[in-house]
């Protein structure tokens, strides 16, 4: 092999590409300034985009990384700029988002001697990142980046961190990229599945009456789509989806049942308490999933199938965990499942799902533009072709409600921590996978404000992203409490908001405002037409409320339905008062 001499800094530059990096969002400051002089030399190579803050870079590496399969990669310098990618890493690390954030560091010389901008970004990261890494040796530095890339993608996916010295990239040694195989002491994503485990599995949903797939977002990490539909149309087994979990299986499938938990379809948490087998493919059981645990599912039998030990028997206690790949689980299994029709089942299902649809909003004339509205009219006009990046808040459950996915990846949203504010950069990320799909961020007038400044970058990028802006007046989805179980006491929550015409104009896009249902469609297609990024407000009801919702803590088949009194009036006013 040929050696090259080689400073710290172009070493950087040379180890992501061969990880097939060809972009990288981020925001240059003083301990990182070596790195970024280098990327003169791989311009070439590798696009920069120049965020307007560091959150938003990680939440650029981590909408690319969800939308494309691959690695994620954001940079920042030491103290406030590490420091601000924190939300970001937790949010990727929540939601299983495979990225990898350098930041620069003080020199070595200096480290724990509080020297300007200094910080234990590496200690500070341990809870947020599946490992973080301290340079302290030229040596070890392109080992510590390949390494960095191989636990940030296998096993279940996540975070990773590297911090580097300012000296270490000013040094230079002679580079060779190391090609040896990887050893990680500690770290061994699973391989071998037992065939009594395989045997196990068949046997239990050979036998059921009542099953229920629960498909979460290992589904899709795992590219086990095909694998999960097959298991659901031989045996007829209904499936019902986590929030990421969306776009795992196609929304039209007769079979599929919506989501799950808090804000989901009451007919799906109806299937998941009356039956008598859950398969959880993928999904870690989460509280908003789950409802009240001492309740959950009572006379089911469980099954597990998780990548990440950690999570098996965390939440709730399973008849039979496989700690293993889901497409390669499925693999095996199918082949012994045997071909059933479960229509006295289904039926069942079907009643519960008939009831419900009598309150949906949809039924409802309001004499105000509703949220709901608006998302099922960016559905009909997109044909569901879109990639959706929605934002947190009610929108987000009106998203996951009205928006229809039938493939895979094409809802990106932060579902473990829920960061406000992530949609936008998200998006800006998600398009420099998605060159030609058209985009679609869908997010609340409090969501938008938390990262409104990347609206310059996408900009600066010329961004294919449309951003409908649902502008209700409130943080909604915290006013909805404060309506429901704090007597309508909306402490803080009526926000204002900029002329979001105006602001989209002072960033030189093009900006719209719609607040009547006839006008989403004609709007939507000028903004279809334009080149770039462009942003819709909608003016919405002040007051809509996500149906159904399983208050938190609640039996999940306690759900607070639509009041029927509010659909039997047609929607002439919608209900301002605390819901009885």
């Amino acid at each position: 092999m040929n050696k090259r001499k080689l400073s710290g800094a172009e070493i950087i530059w040379e180890c992501i590409i061969r990880e097939g990096v060809d972009v990288v969002f981020g925001y240059p400051g003083g301990t990182i300034l070596p790195t970024y002089d280098a990327l003169n030399k791989y311009k070439d190579k590798v696009h920069h985009v120049l965020t307007r803050h560091e959150q938003g870079a990680t939440h650029m590496a981590d909408g690319y990384a969800r939308a494309s399969g691959k690695v994620g990669v954001a940079m920042a310098t030491s103290g406030p700029g590490a420091t601000n990618m924190i939300t970001g890493m937790a949010t990727a690390m929540m939601d299983s988002s495979p990225i990898v954030c350098i930041t620069g560091q003080v020199s070595s010389s200096v480290i724990g001697s509080d020297a300007f901008q200094e910080i234990d970004i590496t200690g500070a990261a341990i809870p947020v990142t599946k490992h973080s890494y301290l340079v302290m040796d030229i040596d070890e530095l392109a080992p510590t980046i390949r390494e960095a890339f191989y636990v940030a993608r296998t096993g279940r996916p996540g975070p990773v961190l590297i911090d580097i010295p300012k000296d270490i990239q000013n040094d230079s040694i002679d580079y060779i990229y190391p090609e040896d195989e990887l050893i990680l002491p500690g770290y061994h994503p699973p391989e071998d599945i037992s065939e009594d485990y395989i045997s196990k599995f068949a046997t239990m949903v050979n036998q059921a009456e009542k099953p229920v797939i629960l498909a979460g977002h290992g589904v899709l990490l795992s590219n086990a789509c095909i694998e999960v539909m097959e298991l659901a149309e031989k045996s007829s087994i209904p499936i019902t989806t986590t929030l990421l979990g969306i776009g795992g299986v196609p929304d039209s499938h007769p079979l599929v049942l919506g989501m799950m938990g808090m804000h989901g379809e009451s007919w799906a948490n109806h299937a998941i308490q009356d039956a008598d087998l859950l398969i959880a493919c993928g999904m870690r059981f989460d509280d908003r999933v789950t409802g009240n645990l001492k309740t959950y599912s009572p006379n089911s039998k469980k099954i597990h199938i998780e990548i990440d030990p950690s999570e098996i028997n965390k939440n709730v206690k399973v008849d039979l965990a496989i700690h293993a790949d889901l497409g390669t689980v499925l693999r095996h299994v199918n082949p012994h499942i045997i071909k059933l029709d479960r229509k006295k089942w289904l039926d069942i299902i079907s009643g519960w799902h008939h009831d419900s649809k009598r309150r949906d909003i949809l039924n409802i004339k309001s004499d105000k533009l509703l949220g709901a509205q608006v998302i099922r009219k960016i559905w009909e006009g997109t044909k569901g072709d879109a990639l959706i990046i929605s934002d947190v808040g009610q929108h987000q459950m009106l998203e996951a409600q009205y928006y229809k996915h039938d493939d895979p990846r094409t809802l990106l949203t932060s579902g473990g921590l829920g960061t406000m504010g992530f949609s936008l950069p998200a998006a800006i990320g998600a398009s420099f996978h998605e060159k030609d799909r058209e985009i679609w961020v869908i997010v609340g007038d409090g969501s938008i404000q938390m990262t409104i400044m990347e609206l310059g970058t996408a900009m600066q990028e010329n961004a294919n992203i449309n951003i409908a802006i649902i502008n209700n007046g409130y943080l909604g989805m915290v006013r909805q409490w404060q309506q429901m179980f704090y007597d309508s006491r909306y402490a803080e929550t009526p926000i204002s908001s900029p002329n979001y015409v105006k602001l989209a104009e002072a960033y030189g896009m093009n900006g719209y405002r719609v607040d009547s249902l006839e006008n989403v469609i004609p709007t939507m297609e000028k903004v279809r037409k334009n080149s770039g990024p462009s942003l819709i407000e909608f003016k919405v009801e002040e007051h809509e409320i996500v149906y159904p919702m399983v208050p938190a803590g609640a039996d999940l088949h306690e759900m607070i339905q639509r009041p029927w009194d509010e659909v039997n009036n047609n929607g002439q006013k919608q209900e301002k008062e605390k819901v009885k």
